[in-house]
């Protein structure tokens, strides 16, 4: 059976029940684990399926993003530990480019006491709390305020971010697969692909929870990246086929659920 035979019998299988084994797929193909992987790396790169632990699955669609508030109650663990990590790359001094986004909002909070930085964001939420807890230089793009997500977008945006030199960029996204990252709004790639071409270096941020979902827009390919910070439930062998692409991959500890409520109570809520 030949590659693209292979290939369409996986996308077959998944058809039917959404996830199978490569231990399984193994079996009923009659050819080797790494053939295998080798056949879902190359569904995967075009989009149509995504490795999960000891598996893979179709790729999921997503068609609207959720509110900014709706967001923020989620997986808020692993954005805590990806905002963390992320925050370690940040020096004083710098200028720092904060996307839009919940993780980058814990970015925002993890850099709030460095000296000398200048901020630019084009989120309203950390706008606002690096206005009250932090004494950074601090500017917001301005540009069509997308609402729901507490943000600006589009050309407008794009034009005021542009007149920057970024030390490093914090970018992130709702949906991203081993390809890059994609959105169901046109008017965020202007404003993404703008900062990631003016930053000495560009950041991707995400929580594994993400990975796998597919928007209609595509943003940017992931080897424009200088480093990709998720959590350590991200698939293995995502992370190593990420880095044979270029980026550096930095995985961050997620809490267990008792790690996470120990921490609350000892140290009190995140403002």
């Amino acid at each position: 059976m030949i590659p693209a035979e292979r290939q369409h019998f996986i996308l077959s299988c998944l058809a039917e029940r959404d996830v199978a084994s490569i231990a399984e797929l193994t079996e009923r193909l009659g050819v080797s684990h790494m053939t295998v992987r080798r056949d879902i790396q190359t569904l995967e790169r075009s989009g149509r399926v995504t490795s999960v632990s000891g598996g893979v699955r179709l790729s999921q669609r997503l068609d609207v993003e959720l509110p900014h508030l709706q967001k923020s109650g989620i997986n808020t663990g692993a954005k805590q530990a990806v905002g963390r990590a992320a925050a370690q790359l940040v020096t004083d001094g710098m200028v720092v480019y904060l996307d839009a986004g919940t993780t980058t909002l814990e970015i925002a909070r993890s850099i709030a006491e460095r000296e000398g930085l200048t901020v630019v964001t084009n989120d309203f939420v950390i706008c606002a709390y690096l206005s009250q807890h932090s004494r950074c230089t601090l500017y917001h793009s301005g540009g069509l305020v997308e609402r729901d997500n507490q943000s600006c977008i589009g050309e407008a945006a794009s034009e005021t971010l542009a007149r920057f030199n970024y030390d490093i960029a914090f970018i992130s996204t709702s949906s991203w697969t081993i390809t890059g990252l994609s959105s169901p709004s046109e008017g965020k790639r202007p404003v993404k692909k703008t900062v990631a071409g003016r930053a000495r270096r560009s950041v991707f941020v995400s929580d594994s929870s993400k990975y796998g979902m597919i928007a209609a827009i595509n943003i940017l390919p992931m080897e424009v990246f200088d480093i990709v910070v998720t959590d350590r439930l991200i698939d293995s062998g995502v992370a190593e086929a990420i880095r044979t692409m270029g980026p550096e991959v930095i995985l961050a500890d997620v809490p267990l659920a008792g790690e996470a409520a120990s921490a609350v109570a000892r140290d009190g809520p995140r403002g």
